[in-house]
């Protein structure tokens, strides 16, 4: 590949990576707990979107397993988020033949 091949093609992926930011934003992902008692709603930048939590653990000696469920359902729902991002990612990054797992920074 010529530089100016190169040059032309690092130009580019800076302007979807630009476009891919936004994108991010717009990214939602739905993380569930506890047979679905619990949900929560993230956005592909990791912030909580809305929270769900079902009626019945509304009850003062359960705090901890509520908490608990809070926590597990943040944690699905970052997971589906950062693989909606990685696979983002794979499309803007694509043509430029870079190891498998290299991280660019943005």
């Amino acid at each position: 590949m010529d530089f100016m091949k190169m040059m032309s093609k690092a130009k580019e992926m800076q302007t979807r990576m630009a476009s891919l930011q936004d994108e991010l934003g717009a990214i939602e992902a739905v993380g569930v707990a506890g047979a679905g008692l619990v949900s929560v709603t993230i956005s592909g930048k990791g912030e909580l979107k809305a929270l769900k939590i079902d009626p019945s653990l509304f009850k003062p000696e359960e705090a901890e397993i509520v908490e608990d469920l809070i926590v597990a359902a943040h944690r699905d729902a970052h997971v589906k988020a950062e693989a909606a991002i990685a696979e983002k990612m794979a499309d803007v990054t694509g043509g430029l033949g870079l190891p498998a797992g290299m991280k660019l920074p943005f």
